[in-house]
This record gives structure tokens, C-alpha cells and sequence, in this order.
């Protein structure tokens, strides 16, 4: 399952994998220290009540009774300690492991005359359940208490309660996690500008090529994988746009000898006597000069012309009027200004072939500018029969012609909407065919807004 918090840039990605170890291993090193360190304490804390209440007990054990109670006050200390002589008492509390091995050492390390029974230890004990009068002054309910009890003689007993603060929290661990954390997020940061820097400009040499512009030069550093992806992308590049003007330059050369050889057949024509011989051979010749035009059109595609910015809406108002002035049955819905960025003769010309089709397929073309939120769209519609949804991407193909399900009468060479569409794609566009609802076919030709040529 795709997570949706995830972030989707590279930069942003390396430094929250970068923290996330960093912040996970600090964890761990933190955890390992303070448990070590709490287990350190503990012991340090227990060696500190053994030899504490040894001596207090000792000590109680070798004076007057009525002396005693100097001594417990003295030795008690506000908040931590609390020595109080007690009745004695039948029976011990039970005792875990710990607690029984600390209680043996502590009747071993009382000299004999201050051994009167068995002693008792309590670890780990909250003060909550300790009676109030025998904890320490001003005692943190929230503290480790540790509670002995060691006779005294036969009819007392000594209480001693110690409580223990909470570790206090790790400040230097944290901070140094937090500076951990924010040296590698940095030098994860510049890592990531190393490899992110070059791709983003070989993104954006790529848009460019895509949406036939010239590629740009893609400057070659970076870690060696970006930089091989650099290099290759440069020669690539390099090889198309050679590729592509050695086709233009052929197809200049093929042009022009096709043109000399029709118009030195049309030439020949007029000495021909037959009136409906020349007139067959006079539409055929014809034919064949649209035809080598189409081609050409068509392969040179979307080359030569350079991008200027221009109002789409002014460019194709003005292709309509002078289809108007020619009589042809075209109308126009007034829009604003649509500026885009553009090879204007080769937008026109897309223009023109979708409106000239409308007008032969369908009678009539109506033409309208929608705008969009990523650019606008030149749409033609027209009233004739429409395509099949099984032929409406076939009739982009060279020489596709769908003369059963259109007027066969309107000859074509099946090459317009293959300019068009190699001329809108050059444009990073897309050409949409669609049948209306109420009857005839829609056109639509979408050009994304661009920054101004340069």
C-alpha cells in the first residue's frame, strides 16, 4: 500500500531517511546507555542503604534506647531518609531473589551482637504504600523507595525507608541526538542537491525536447550515475537533432525535384490537342502535386520555424475570415486574447486542416476557443456523420482515409490529420476527436500554455 504522507521529492526523501536512521539509532544508543547506566545506579544505590543501615543499626544496637532516638534524627535526611524505631514484629514480608540475597549480605556485614533475627528489604516500593510516619520529610510520592526492616532486639525494630529520584532526563542525549539529527538532515540535504540539481535540468531539457523545442545542452556533473545520464542524454539529443536536419534537408532536395518534373509536365500538357485528355491528366497531375505537398508537410512535421508568443485567439479569428471571404461555411465565437507560445505558421496551418475537413466531411465548421486551466482549445465542429469509435485514433495514420463512413466524393490524401497531429504533439499538445450528441464530429486541439521563446 502506497503511503500518502510519503514525500515524492528525491531531496525531501533522502533527509527524512537520513533523520529516521539517525533519530532510531540515537534511540537505541540512548535506551542501551540509560538501561546501563540505571542498572549502574541501582547498584551503587543498594551498596549505599546496606551500609547505611548497617552502621545506624550497629550503632543503635550499642547505645542506651533512650539514645536512640538522637541518633535516628541525626542520620535522617529531608526528602531521602527516615529512620524510625519500631515494635518488633512476628513474621517477614516475602522476598524476591534480589531482595533476599541483599537482605543475607546485610545480616552479614552486622557484627554479632547487633544480630537479633532475620532482616528484611523491600525493593522497589512506591511511597504510596509505605505509612506516611515512617517516609521522609517532604517525600516525592513519585520516587523508588527502598524499606528495611532489621531487629534491634527482641521487642524493636529499626525502619529504614530510602527513596530514590527518578532518573533525571537525558538532556545531553537529546541534545546531541538533535545535533546529530540536524547535521546528517544537512549533509543528507546537499547530497541530494548534488543528484537532484542535474536531474531536475535534464527534466527540463527533456520537457523541452518533448514539446519540440531545441534540447538544450545538459550541463555534465554530478555523482558518475547523473552525470552518465548526462552524457548519454547530450549525445542522444545530439544524434536526433542531426538525424532530424539531415531528413529536413532530404526532403528540401526531394521537394524541389518534384517540382520541377510536374511543372515540366504541366508545361507538356498544353501541347496536347485532346481537350478531355488534358483535362484527366490536368486532374491527376493535380492530385499528384497536392499529394507531394501533403507528404512533405507532413514529414517535415513541426522543424524549422522558431516559437514567438502569440494570441491564439487573434491567429485562428483571422484563418476563419479569410475562409469566410472565400465563401466557405465557417463561424466564429469570439473569444479574448489566448497567449501562447508557438510556431504560429504551423499552428494555423493544424487549424486550417481540421476546419477544411469539417467543411468537406460535415458541410459547415463552427470554431471556438475554450479556455482551460493548464492552456486552451481550438474547437471545430461540424454536422456530419462523425467517425466510429473503433477508426477515431486509425484516421491519424498517414494515408487513412474512411471514405464508407464519410462523402466519398471529397477526395483527400488521408495526410491532414497526420500533420495535425504531428504538429500539435510538437507543441507538447494533443488533438481529441469526439462525435457529438445531437449529430457530427468535434475537434479538439489543446495547446498548453508555454513560457515566451527565447
Amino acid at each position: 500500500m502506497k503511503l500518502k504522507l510519503w514525500p515524492r521529492t528525491l531531496v525531501v526523501q533522502l533527509i527524512a531517511v537520513t533523520a529516521a536512521a539517525v533519530v532510531i539509532s540515537n534511540l537505541a544508543v540512548a535506551f542501551w546507555f540509560e538501561h546501563g547506566n540505571e542498572q549502574q545506579n541501582e547498584i551503587a544505590a543498594n551498596e549505599r542503604v546496606l551500609d547505611r543501615a548497617s552502621a545506624v543499626a550497629t550503632t543503635l544496637s550499642a547505645i542506651p534506647s533512650e539514645s536512640r532516638d538522637v541518633v535516628m534524627r541525626t542520620m535522617s535526611l529531608r526528602r531521602i531518609w527516615r529512620f524510625r524505631e519500631l515494635p518488633a514484629q512476628s513474621g517477614t514480608e516475602p522476598m524476591d531473589e534480589d531482595e533476599t540475597r541483599l537482605a543475607q549480605r546485610l545480616a552479614a556485614m552486622l557484627p554479632p551482637e547487633a544480630q537479633h533475627g532475620p532482616v528484611n528489604i523491600q525493593l522497589h516500593e512506591s511511597p504510596k504504600d509505605i505509612p506516611a510516619d515512617l517516609l521522609p520529610e517532604g517525600a516525592d510520592k513519585d520516587a523508588n523507595a527502598i524499606r528495611l526492616s532489621i531487629p534491634l532486639d527482641k521487642h524493636n525494630r529499626l525502619s529504614v525507608v530510602f527513596l530514590r529520584n527518578p532518573p533525571p532526563w537525558p538532556v545531553e542525549i537529546v541534545t546531541a541526538a538533535m545535533v546529530a539529527i540536524l547535521l546528517a538532515s544537512l549533509a543528507g540535504a546537499l547530497m541530494a542537491r548534488r543528484v537532484v540539481r542535474p536531474l531536475s535540468e535534464l527534466t527540463a531539457a527533456a520537457s523541452v525536447v518533448a514539446r519540440g523545442g531545441n534540447a538544450p545542452h545538459v550541463e555534465e556533473k554530478g555523482p558518475d550515475d547523473v552525470r552518465n545520464a548526462a552524457i548519454a542524454f547530450n549525445k542522444m539529443t545530439g544524434e536526433v537533432t542531426r538525424t532530424l536536419e539531415s531528413q529536413r534537408h532530404l526532403l528540401s532536395a526531394v521537394g524541389h525535384d518534384l517540382r520541377t518534373p510536374l511543372t515540366a509536365m504541366r508545361i507538356n500538357l498544353e501541347f496536347i490537342d485532346d481537350d478531355d485528355l488534358r483535362e484527366r491528366l490536368l486532374e491527376n497531375l493535380d492530385e499528384l502535386q497536392a499529394l507531394t505537398e501533403q507528404v512533405l508537410s507532413s514529414a517535415r512535421g513541426t522543424g524549422g520555424e522558431t516559437k514567438r508568443n502569440v494570441d491564439l485567439s487573434a491567429l485562428v479569428e483571422s484563418l476563419v475570415a479569410d475562409l469566410d471571404d472565400l465563401g466557405e461555411p465557417v463561424s466564429w465565437h469570439h473569444h479574448g486574447p489566448a497567449p501562447v507560445s508557438c510556431r504560429p505558421n504551423e499552428i494555423r496551418r493544424a487549424v486550417r486542416n481540421l476546419v477544411e475537413n469539417a467543411v468537406a466531411y460535415g458541410a459547415k465548421a463552427e470554431v471556438q476557443i475554450n479556455e482551460r486551466a493548464d492552456g486552451y482549445d481550438v474547437v471545430v465542429e461540424d454536422d456530419g456523420p462523425g467517425i466510429p469509435d473503433t477508426d477515431r485514433q486509425r484516421v491519424f495514420e498517414p494515408f487513412v482515409r474512411l471514405e464508407s463512413s464519410r462523402n466519398a466524393a471529397t477526395g483527400g490524401t488521408g495526410l491532414g490529420l497526420t500533420l495535425v497531429k504531428a504538429i500539435v504533439e510538437g507543441h507538447g499538445g494533443a488533438i481529441l476527436l469526439e462525435n457529438r450528441e445531437n449529430g457530427g464530429l468535434r475537434a479538439r486541439l489543446h495547446l498548453p500554455r508555454m513560457a515566451a521563446a527565447t
